[in-house]
C-alpha cells in the first residue's frame, strides 16, 4: 500500500495552502501542506495542525521519505529557529 497511500497524497503531491489568521496582529499566515509551520509578517510562529499519517502509520518513514517524515516529527520547532511568541 505504500506507492497509494493516501495519507501520504498531500505530503508527496501538489502543495496545498491554508491561511491562518495571526492572534497577534490579525495578518495572515501561509502554510502549506508540506511545511510544518509558517511565519507572520509580525513574527508569530504558527503551526501546521493538520492531521496526517505520519503521526500514525507504523510504515509512515518508508512511505514518505527521511526528509518529510524529520520534518513532522520534531518537536514543534519552527524551521528559523525562533520561538513562538
Amino acid at each position: 500500500m505504500k506507492n497509494g497511500c493516501p495519507g501520504a497524497a498531500a505530503l508527496k503531491g501538489a502543495q496545498k495552502l491554508k491561511i491562518k489568521i495571526c492572534p497577534e496582529c490579525g495578518g495572515e499566515i501561509e502554510i502549506f501542506s508540506k511545511d510544518v509551520c509558517g511565519e507572520c509578517k509580525c513574527g508569530f510562529v504558527a503551526y501546521n495542525d493538520s492531521q496526517n499519517c505520519i503521526q500514525w502509520c507504523a510504515y509512515a518513514k518508508e512511505c514518505v521519505g527521511d526528509e518529510i517524515y524529520e520534518k513532522f516529527t520534531k518537536k514543534n520547532e519552527p524551521e528559523n529557529g525562533e520561538k513562538e511568541k
